[in-house]
């Protein structure tokens, strides 16, 4: 059985109790063995790290030890899957620029706070993006710096903040070392996260990044 660990924490603002239980419901739905962690400290185990098929973490803000992220980059390197949502993976550590480059991204700004938004699907083709249609949310629309080789699976536009629209990158996948690494920018709040679309995309998304074959990649 594929396991995944889920490190829940931080700020408190985006849910990470609420919505790792529904990442971890929807792996555990895929067949994964999901463990929950309230701390850090069990990214230090790095030969246990490697033992596993996926980590998310749901961690906005807050510090990272260098014995805590050290053995988390390097389980990621030698190809266990990395995933996430939101400020809990794309806004989490910001002192730590390794972490950022193995994310693909770092959210810097959600102008006008909670607005309504919509979200282009761009890849087709992607087995974490396919049969899903162009949808509207209204949450916050996150603005990143972001590493141009990811692969952008979805993407929203910004109006009126340059002197023309501002295509940002919603939904992407890169990988970092041999492991494969997913990230949406969605997810602000659970009832967010539990949207069909986003919820499907998500999913999908863990499930790539474990390298698990029942999505035919």
């Amino acid at each position: 059985m594929k396991q995944a660990l889920i490190v829940q924490g931080g700020w408190d603002g985006h849910y990470p109790k609420e919505t790792s239980a529904i990442m971890a419901e929807a792996l555990r739905g895929q067949g994964f063995e999901v463990e929950v962690a309230d701390t850090l400290d069990g990214l230090r185990d790095g030969e246990r790290l490697k033992q596993l098929s996926l980590i998310v973490p749901q961690w906005t803000m807050g510090h990272i030890e260098a014995d805590q992220l050290n053995p988390l980059l390097e389980a990621v390197r030698s190809g266990v899957g990395l995933g996430g949502i939101h400020g809990g993976m794309g806004d989490a550590f910001r002192e730590q620029t390794e972490y950022q480059f193995a994310v693909g991204g770092q959210w810097v700004a959600h102008p006008g706070g909670i607005v309504t938004y919509s979200v282009q699907i761009e890849d087709v083709r992607s087995a974490i993006t396919r049969d899903l249609d162009d949808f509207e949310v209204t949450s916050e629309q996150y603005y990143m710096h972001v590493d141009p080789v990811v692969e952008v699976l979805a993407t929203t536009v910004f109006e009126g903040i340059a002197a023309k629209p501002v295509v940002m990158p919603v939904t992407w996948t890169k990988t970092y070392g041999e492991g494969r690494v997913f990230y949406c920018s969605l997810g602000h709040t659970p009832d967010v996260l539990e949207l069909p679309p986003v919820l499907a995309m998500v999913t999908r998304g863990l499930v790539w990044a474990a390298k698990d074959r029942s999505l035919g990649v």
